[in-house]
């Protein structure tokens, strides 16, 4: 198990709810950077790097070094931001090695031949694998899989900081759904069971808040505070129950509106798609190819 004490802020995206994070050791000033999100305006298709120059100021502000960027999976409701911050940084890059089966489901279904899309991990500086472990600084960090919202989910320990992605949400919000392409609800739940047998001291840091009630955002808890407040922890005392209760909610949800653009990047490690003859760079909309949801 990981041991230190990083030094974590949030910051969160309003347009898409994200929270991304900057893990530092304050002992040695080194960083990683979490789940940064790249700006994407679908209404003009433009990007831009407000989001992940706010990141680097930050960086630059503190005087710190990042030593990793990291993406706990391929999100479906924003753009990565890795490969712009590795251009700025020259940090590591890294998700979880079942990224390549996302990458296989998700390659089918915009039918990408080797040029739009390689299924490999040469898109990031490393996989990891369950189990795997490295360092922030002198923190040790630790690298747990947590599937069901995603095939390829992984949860990051850093010290006494376990970065959950949509794993868990805020205790008065929840848990993440499990009905995207790849997604199971009953390996979300037993994800769940491994993120809270860590020690109840262990802070959790969430991937996305929702502002239940509206109140201001927030990211952080315990694992304690998770099994004491969260009703679908607290509540729910078994796998079959837990699954109906997800899969039930999920049907009413609408997809992400950014999911068929999102995915096409974060397979990508954050690179748009090789721009055309004309300089352009395009994405593909498949129809009809995901399972109709409410409108939103």
């Amino acid at each position: 198990m990981a041991y230190g004490h990083p030094q974590v802020t949030g910051f969160f995206d309003h347009r898409t709810f994200s929270v991304q994070y900057v893990v530092a050791d304050p002992a040695t000033r080194r960083c990683a950077i979490i789940d940064p999100v790249l700006d994407f305006d679908p209404k003009a298709g433009v990007t831009a790097t407000e989001n992940a120059d706010r990141l680097l100021a930050h960086v630059r502000d503190q005087g710190l070094e990042v030593e990793w960027i990291l993406d706990t999976h391929p999100h479906a409701d924003h753009f990565s931001a890795a490969h712009y911050l590795q251009q700025q940084t020259g940090a590591q890059t890294a998700i979880g090695e079942r990224v390549m089966e996302v990458q296989k489901l998700w390659k089918r279904l915009y039918d990408f031949d080797d040029t739009q899309l390689r299924v490999g991990g040469d898109y990031w500086d490393r996989l990891f694998a369950d189990g795997d472990t490295f360092r922030v600084g002198e923190i040790d960090a630790q690298v747990m899989l947590s599937t069901g919202h995603t095939l390829a989910s992984v949860t990051y320990v850093i010290g006494d900081a376990a970065f959950v992605h949509d794993t868990l949400f805020m205790p008065d919000f929840g848990t993440a759904r499990a009905d995207f392409p790849g997604g199971d609800a009953g390996e979300l739940w037993r994800s769940m069971q491994a993120i809270l047998a860590l020690p109840d001291e262990t802070r959790v840091f969430v991937g996305h808040d929702y502002m239940p009630g509206g109140r201001d955002p927030a990211w952080e808890s315990t694992v304690g505070e998770q099994k004491q407040r969260n009703p679908h922890i607290c509540g729910v005392t078994n796998e079959a129950d837990f699954v109906r209760m997800r899969e039930e909610r999920d049907a009413q949800l609408p997809m992400p509106a950014l999911i068929l653009f999102s995915l096409q990047i974060n397979t990508r490690g954050g690179r748009l798609p090789e721009p055309h003859e004309n300089g352009l760079s395009y994405l593909r909309v498949p129809v009809n190819a995901l399972d109709p949801k409410p409108w939103g």
